[in-house]
């Protein structure tokens, strides 16, 4: 299947940026710098972008960028975690995480007035996978652990948390990213799901919120 690309001049144009604001970002690694992709073209060579990707990651630095500097905007969009610390009541009070999915982590790793960056982000997996439906409480425990024991082995590298289930059992693990991982018939991948983007998302939500 022919990947969904588009090219630097309809990028451009689409989204009214220059190319010198481009390349900065891409100096910045606000753009990764694996989205730049050489191809032939009648003219010789020409760049193109994933375009789902590249149109969500051009809006998001336009609402951002009159009141983020650069190096704060590579932050975000980086996989690396931040070393912020929130309090329960304000992960409550302002909606990152639903109480019922913090007393399921308290149960798991003993409740805390404040919490990492990592465990908050445990927690939003944890909701993601909960909100879906697919898997019990019981089977979310796995999620956890399988979070608390190797993410750190992970953490700063594009990687997916899966959850597939075999004749009633379920397992989960961590890949990294991009994979090609092959079940057999009896297997069902239940859920999947991009941890860099959660990083990310979790990054611009405390933005907004605080």
């Amino acid at each position: 299947m022919e990947e969904n690309l588009i090219s630097k001049k309809e990028l451009l144009k689409l989204t009214d940026i220059s190319y010198g604001q481009l390349y900065r970002w891409k100096r910045k690694k606000i753009i990764p710098e694996e989205w730049f992709i050489k191809k032939a073209s009648f003219t010789g060579q020409e760049t193109f972008f994933p375009r789902e990707e590249i149109l969500d990651r051009v809006q998001k630095i336009k609402n951002l960028k009159d009141d983020t500097s650069l190096d704060d905007l590579a932050q975000i969009f980086s996989n690396e975690v931040s070393n912020i610390k929130i309090s329960c009541e304000d992960i409550i009070e302002k909606g990152i995480i639903m109480e019922d999915v913090i007393k399921i982590y308290g149960d798991f790793n003993s409740k805390a007035s404040i919490y990492s960056f990592n465990e908050i982000l445990y927690m939003t997996i944890l909701q993601e996978f909960l909100s879906v439906g697919n898997i019990t409480i019981e089977e979310s425990k796995s999620v956890l652990q399988i979070m608390h024991d190797n993410y750190n082995s992970y953490c700063g590298k594009n990687c997916e948390i899966v959850f597939v289930r075999k004749m009633g059992v379920g397992i989960c693990f961590i890949s990294l990213l991009p994979n090609q991982i092959h079940f057999d018939n009896l297997s069902k991948v239940v859920m999947n799901l991009d941890i860099s983007k959660s990083v990310q998302k979790l990054k611009l939500k405390i933005k907004e919120l605080f």
